[in-house]
C-alpha cells in the first residue's frame, strides 16, 4: 500500500481540460515590477497549459519570485520555495517533476515562455517557467514552450536588469503578486483608424515647445494616412520629450526624431512604422507641416518639419499633411535659435503634443 501511494505521488499531471477549454486563453502575470500577459498555446503543450491554468486558479504562483535572471537573456520564476526568503539557497529546486515533456519546433525567440527542467531530465517540468527576453536559438526543441508574451515585454526586460549574485540569483525580490487566467480579448482597432476624412479634419494638434505653443490643423483629404499616423503617435505620447534637432534658417525646422527622446514603451514602439508616400499638390510654403524621409520615398516615420519660407523644391517630393494655424511667433523663435551648422546650440524642447477638437467639431 505504501508503494502504491508513493507511485501515485510520482504520477505525471494530465490535464482534464479539453483543447477548446484552453484555447484563446491568457495568463495575466501581475508582478511587483509591473504586468505582462502570456498568450497560452495549448496546441503546443496541452498538459503544460492545463497545469499553469490549474496553479494560477489555485493561487499557487502568488508570492513566488523571479529568482534567476540573465540580463537581456531570460527570467525564471514560479518556484514555490521562493515564497520563503529564508530558503534562498534552495530557490530553483522546488515545484518540479510533475510534467512529461511536450517539445515542439516552436522557436525560443523573444517572448517565448517555457517550462524549467531539472538538469538532464526531459520529463521533469512543473510550476517553474522562464521567459526569453531575447532570441535564444540553442533552447529551441529542448524545453517545452507553452506560451508567448503578447504584452509587457518592457516589464520582462526590466526584470532581467535586476542586479544578481555571481550565481545569477536576483538580489532583489521581484514577486509574482498574482497570475489570472482570462479569455483573450478581441483586438482593439488602432486609434484614429476608423475616422472619416471629415472627422480627421476636425482635429488640431497643440505642440507645446520651449519657445511657446504651436497649433496645427490637418489636411486629411490630401494625405489621410499621414494624418492618422501623426494623430496616433501624438495621442500615444511618442513625440513628448523630443527636440527640434534641425534648424535651417529661411527653410524649415525639424523635429520628431526618436534619437532625441528617451526609449519608447512597448505600446509606443508598435505604432512606429514606415509610411507609403502621399505626395500631393499642397505647396511647401511658410507654416506647412510635412513629413521628413530618407532617400526612399516610403521611409517617412516619425520625423516631420515645419516650413518657414517658400520651398518649391520640396513640392511633390515630400508629403505635406497640415499647417500652422496659431503660434507663428514660436515657430519664428525656433528658427532664430543659434545653430552649429543645422544643429541648435541649445536644446529646443518639444515638451508634448496635445490632440484637441477644432472649433465647431
Amino acid at each position: 500500500m505504501v508503494l502504491v501511494f508513493f507511485l501515485l505521488l510520482q504520477a505525471f499531471f494530465t490535464t482534464p481540460l479539453k483543447l477548446p477549454e484552453m484555447t484563446d486563453k491568457q495568463a495575466v502575470v501581475n508582478t511587483s515590477a509591473g504586468q505582462f500577459v502570456i498568450d497560452l498555446k495549448p496546441e503546443l503543450a496541452p498538459n503544460h497549459v492545463g497545469y499553469v491554468m490549474k496553479l494560477a486558479r489555485e493561487g499557487a504562483y502568488n508570492g513566488t519570485t523571479f529568482h534567476r535572471l540573465v540580463k537581456h537573456g531570460i527570467i525564471q520564476g514560479g518556484d514555490p520555495l521562493s515564497k520563503d526568503p529564508a530558503k534562498v539557497k534552495a530557490y530553483g529546486t522546488g515545484g518540479l517533476g510533475r510534467l512529461e515533456a511536450e517539445f515542439s519546433s516552436e522557436p525560443a525567440t523573444r517572448g517565448a515562455v517555457a517550462a524549467v527542467l531539472q538538469p538532464g531530465k526531459a520529463d521533469s517540468a512543473g510550476s517553474q517557467f522562464f521567459v526569453c527576453v531575447t532570441d535564444q536559438p540553442p533552447l529551441t526543441g529542448k524545453y517545452t514552450i507553452f506560451g508567448r508574451v503578447s504584452e509587457g515585454m518592457d516589464v520582462v526586460t526590466r526584470i532581467s536588469e535586476t542586479p544578481v549574485s555571481p550565481e545569477g540569483l536576483a538580489l532583489e525580490r521581484i514577486e509574482i503578486v498574482s497570475v489570472t487566467i482570462r479569455d483573450t480579448p478581441p483586438p482593439e482597432p488602432e486609434p484614429f483608424s476608423t475616422e472619416t476624412v471629415e472627422q480627421l479634419a476636425q482635429y488640431r494638434a497643440v505642440l507645446e515647445t520651449s519657445a511657446g505653443p504651436i497649433t496645427l490643423a490637418f489636411r486629411p483629404e490630401k494625405a489621410p494616412e499621414h494624418v492618422r499616423n501623426f494623430l496616433r503617435l501624438a495621442g500615444a505620447g511618442v513625440f513628448d520629450g523630443m527636440a527640434f534637432h534641425r534648424v535651417v534658417k529661411g527653410f524649415a525646422v525639424q523635429t520628431g526624431s526618436l534619437d532625441s527622446r528617451g526609449p519608447l514603451s512597448e505600446k509606443q514602439q508598435k505604432l512606429v512604422r514606415m509610411l507609403q508616400p502621399e505626395f500631393n499638390d499642397i505647396k511647401h510654403s511658410r507654416g506647412i507641416v510635412s513629413m521628413a524621409r530618407g532617400d526612399d520615398p516610403a521611409s517617412a516615420s516619425t520625423s516631420f518639419f515645419l516650413v518657414t519660407a517658400e520651398a518649391p523644391s520640396l513640392d511633390g517630393k515630400y508629403t505635406a499633411f497640415g499647417s500652422v494655424i496659431d503660434g507663428l511667433p514660436a515657430l519664428e523663435a525656433i528658427e532664430a535659435s543659434p545653430v552649429n551648422g543645422e544643429a541648435p546650440v541649445a536644446r529646443i524642447e518639444l515638451k508634448s503634443v496635445r490632440i484637441v477638437k477644432g472649433p465647431g467639431a
